[in-house]
């Protein structure tokens, strides 16, 4: 690490708030927009908007933040415009409104491209899996303690309470952000034309589209449809907000351990080929649940999975990128898995009106799967890093 410890910790504590304020709401979200009247349809459709913003902006926004090797603007913009959506989904209580104002959080959710390129350049160049690894702890953490509180005072004051929490949070957010480091690194100008021939690496490509199906998994599932599928085995608002706690949980340690030991103990495939078999397997049995502790159980396996996944992905899809370069990397990888998240709720809320729910989750847990076969194929091919 070259960054002094106190800029560390002020930006660990600027990003759970940031997450903070665009989760306190996710517990009741899929049932609170089907008290409005909208059909699953349309509550994939919400669902989705959150990541269809970002997969439209974080492209743009990731050689941008290069070309200008700038990476704090994006940060407080991304805290100031989650603040922005959570006060909207309260004032606003339509299934219209609620789409819209979700979608301007897929805009606040876009800036995390800018978060982990920032906090990576506090340390050194191949400590870039276990810096994500870290900063995906304080994601995880932010999330979890948003959703606890956010379905506990859901339970207590009402169902926009969890948006006015939000609030909360990003306005404080907003505050920390403008103190903290932007490190300055001297570098030539890059040319556009140079970082959008990023986007054509053959490990990025890969670990992207191993990251559409590990978010297509999360936001049509624990961001998405196993809340409605808890209330209908009797959950209350509380235990919605307990629920995505547990699924969020076990994310922290599992992200802090992703990379700096998973990986390095047991090799990269190996380790993603685990994660997406417990996250399949996960989802498949979700339709067969009939009481709460199971539920919690399967939510909290999952979450482990995920934790353990994701940041090692998100640390490989820059691993072998120029400094200069990274925050379009990040761009191109956070862009193209936004594809799962717009696609995942959406899907399962058209399976869901077509089929069933079951076979919503069913076939999402087949597309984990499928990850763990890719993540076997794959290694033929790109550069994994195995056991020593």
């Amino acid at each position: 690490m070259n960054t002094p410890m106190k800029h560390v910790a002020l930006f660990c504590a600027v990003t759970g708030l940031y997450w903070f304020s665009l989760y306190a709401y996710v517990p009741i979200l899929p049932g609170y927009a089907e008290s409005l009247g909208a059909s699953h349809r349309m509550v994939g459709l919400i669902l989705g908007s959150y990541g269809f913003t970002q997969m439209l902006l974080r492209i743009p926004l990731g050689i941008y933040s290069d070309a200008i090797n700038r990476r704090k603007i994006f940060v407080i913009l991304g805290v100031v415009a989650a603040f922005f959506g959570a006060v909207g989904m309260w004032l606003f209580p339509t299934p219209v409104m609620l789409l819209l104002f979700r979608a301007l959080t897929g805009v606040a959710a876009a800036t995390w491209v800018a978060y982990t390129v920032l906090f990576s350049s506090y340390f050194d160049g191949d400590d870039a899996p276990k810096a994500i690894g870290y900063i995906s702890a304080f994601n995880a953490l932010g999330q979890m303690t948003a959703m606890m509180l956010g379905g506990f005072a859901a339970q207590n004051v009402g169902r926009v309470a969890p948006f006015m929490v939000a609030a909360a949070g990003g306005a404080l957010g907003i505050l920390m952000s403008f103190m903290i480091a932007e490190k300055e690194v001297e570098r030539p100008a890059t040319e556009v034309s140079e970082l959008l021939a990023v986007g054509k690496q053959e490990n990025l490509l890969f670990v992207s589209a191993l990251a559409i199906l590990v978010q297509l998994i999360t936001f049509a599932t624990v961001y998405g449809f196993t809340p409605i599928a808890a209330e209908r085995i009797g959950a209350g608002d509380f235990e919605l907000g307990l629920l995505t706690t547990l699924s969020t949980a076990p994310m922290i340690l599992a992200s802090a351990l992703s990379g700096a030991f998973f990986a390095k103990r047991y090799g990269e495939r190996r380790t993603l080929m685990v994660g997406f078999t417990l996250l399949g397997l996960s989802c498949m049995v979700i339709p067969f649940i009939r009481v709460m502790p199971l539920m919690y159980v399967s939510q909290f396996i999952a979450g482990f999975a995920r934790g353990v996944v994701f940041p090692l992905l998100m640390g490989m899809s820059i691993k072998f990128v120029a400094d200069e370069q990274r925050a379009t990397a990040m761009g191109f990888f956070q862009a193209i898995y936004g594809i799962g998240m717009s696609i995942g709720p959406i899907f399962v809320g058209v399976i869901s009106d077509v089929m069933s729910l079951s076979w919503g989750f069913w076939l999402v847990g087949l597309a984990g799967l499928a990850g763990a076969a890719l993540a076997y194929v794959g290694s033929q091919k790109i550069s994994f890093a195995e056991e020593m």
